[in-house]
């Protein structure tokens, strides 16, 4: 009626009410958030092939995310993680002695850069042995796996290979094309590899794309190439890799480009395809 106050208590609704998806989603408890990351958790590591059926528990996930102690983050490691960790540090130690080589010309630098990724792999490849052996898993193994696999596998072979004789900056830009298509690869798994079919024991039946540890066999080709003096010195140019420079595209475009950049440019291709499935064995 006229003159009255509006019940502002209980307002009435005059049509269909207007309420936004954030607002209306359910806010979840840190039991609830911790058993959804749990059950993610639990999905991706099934699916994984070094880290056969290991669970996470949501208590041990959510006392990771309680602990406030300033080495939560060490206290929180499992003999796996350490394992994993061992990866990144055979790949941390392939680019120090990338540098070495580049400032000493001492091959056995080199020889060492190329030596430390297949240290890592095997590393990367007892990870999960640890894990089944200990029969427990960690909230941190398979982010601490995929950025060990970046350097490794990634970072440390494109250092390698600009070692050798790619440098020009063609090729420079075409290693790292190969850099960021392998984190691009490991980013895609981690996403999405729940939803690859599963096989009767929950393992993912292929991988999409080809797997960054497969730049080993970039390494070994590298390393054979080092073995037959196939290289330039820290101070050349590269013209002495098998191939040389592209000449069609050097006097065509003026581009200064190796035909070892182009195989690092057709590794990226692969890594990140969609349509390629490499069988698991």
């Amino acid at each position: 009626m006229p003159g009255t106050s509006p019940d502002l208590t209980n307002p009435t609704s005059t049509g269909p009410a207007q309420v936004s998806s954030k607002a209306a989603a359910p806010i979840a408890s840190p039991e609830g958030a911790a058993k959804a990351l749990a059950s993610r958790r639990e999905s991706v590591t099934a699916s994984k092939e070094k880290a056969g059926e290991l669970a996470v528990d949501p208590k041990a996930l959510k006392q990771f995310v309680e602990d406030g102690g300033h080495f939560s983050l060490v206290r929180n490691f499992r003999l796996a993680d350490l394992v994993t960790l061992g990866n990144g540090f055979c790949g941390s130690l392939s680019l120090f002695s990338s540098a070495r080589y580049l400032l000493t010309s001492d091959p056995k630098y080199l020889w060492q850069a190329l030596a430390f990724p297949l240290a890592g792999m095997i590393f990367d490849a007892l990870d999960g042995k640890v894990a089944r052996w200990r029969n427990e898993s960690s909230m941190l193994g398979q982010e601490l796996d995929s950025l060990a696999d970046s350097i490794s596998f990634g970072v440390a072979p494109a250092m390698a290979a600009f070692c050798i004789g790619l440098r020009t900056p063609t090729d420079t830009a075409f290693l790292t094309v190969f850099i960021c298509a392998g984190i691009a690869r490991l980013a895609r798994f981690n996403a999405t590899v729940a939803l690859v079919p599963k096989d009767e024991t929950g393992k993912s039946k292929y991988f999409e794309g080809m797997p960054i540890p497969s730049s080993l066999f970039l390494v070994g080709i590298m390393a054979y190439c080092v073995r037959n003096g196939w290289i330039e010195g820290p101070g050349g140019r590269g013209l002495g890799l098998p191939g040389g420079l592209v000449v069609p595209l050097k006097e065509a475009l003026g581009i200064d480009v190796h035909y070892g950049s182009l195989v690092f440019l057709f590794w990226a291709s692969l890594m990140i395809s969609k349509t390629l499935r490499i069988p698991k064995f």
